[in-house]
């Protein structure tokens, strides 16, 4: 087990820059081994903020990227067919559950809901995984820990999780960072001058201003990230903009050329 958790260990430090007291917190969280919820919008930080965590904490992390086919075999394991008969292979939380790994299920509101109640029984006092299949009881490694993502922006009554499974985790708000901040991430992480920096902040903050009125989400710290990037390799500003920040969220031409006409505004 012990070469197992080694394959999942966040070796080396991500960067992240705390908005508020999260990484206190979650700390206390992890002590108590309670389950998280981490909420908010789309390309804010919050899985940077967990592989940020788990290298801290020095806990290996097993990530799954919920999906609409993802079935609780997916999750906990299925039997395999091999030439000298079958075999059982562990899925991600089952694996979490036995090497003491932090879980980390991204965007779970994407999963079905008959898929997450198998989370259930992890997520209180029994700390335990049935593998019905197998007809094993896992008991949770007392390292192990639950958390889940998603963005509420793209709640709906088809896509939104019970009160009975959220009621058994603490939660984080997060949100795009205070534009200052969101600055100082973009130039600490592509190397970026300040001033460009500043700039694609003011870019977002225009786009993020449109969300309900033609956007459905506005520009994420992500996209600018990879704006900076481009500039860093030296393209020109207006097209790593228009590249990054504006084709990827919108196919609407009256939108587009709002957004066009904000990027030249700003790096006139």
């Amino acid at each position: 087990m012990t070469n197992l958790a080694e394959q999942y260990r966040v070796t080396q430090e991500p960067f992240y820059q705390p908005q508020a007291n999260e990484v206190a917190l979650y700390e206390a969280a992890y002590n108590a081994r309670l389950p998280v919820m981490v909420k908010g919008p789309t390309g804010c930080g919050k899985s940077r903020f967990i592989e940020y965590m788990a290298f801290k904490l020095g806990k290996p992390l097993i990530t799954v990227a919920c999906n609409e086919d993802m079935t609780a075999s997916d999750l906990v394991g299925r039997y395999l067919l091999e030439a000298n008969g079958t075999r059982w292979l562990d899925g991600p939380l089952a694996t979490a559950a036995r090497i003491g790994a932090i879980c980390y299920l991204d965007e779970i509101v994407e999963a079905r809901q008959d898929t997450t109640v198998v989370i259930h029984p992890l997520t209180d006092h029994r700390r335990q995984l049935p593998l019905d299949k197998k007809g094993e009881l896992i008991q949770a490694h007392p390292d192990f820990q639950l958390v889940i993502s998603y963005n509420p922006g793209y709640q709906s009554l088809m896509k939104d999780l019970k009160q009975s499974t959220k009621q058994r985790f603490v939660g984080f708000d997060f949100d795009y960072p205070a534009a200052d901040l969101e600055a100082s991430i973009i130039a600490t992480e592509t190397g970026v001058n300040k001033a460009d920096a500043v700039r694609l902040v003011k870019v977002g903050a225009a786009a993020r201003a449109l969300k309900g009125h033609g956007l459905d989400e506005g520009i994420s710290t992500r996209l600018l990230v990879y704006a900076a990037t481009l500039i860093q390799a030296e393209v020109n500003p207006l097209d790593a903009c228009r590249m990054a920040l504006v084709r990827p969220i919108t196919d609407d031409a009256d939108i587009r050329a709002t957004l066009d006409h904000a990027i030249d505004a700003i790096f006139a």
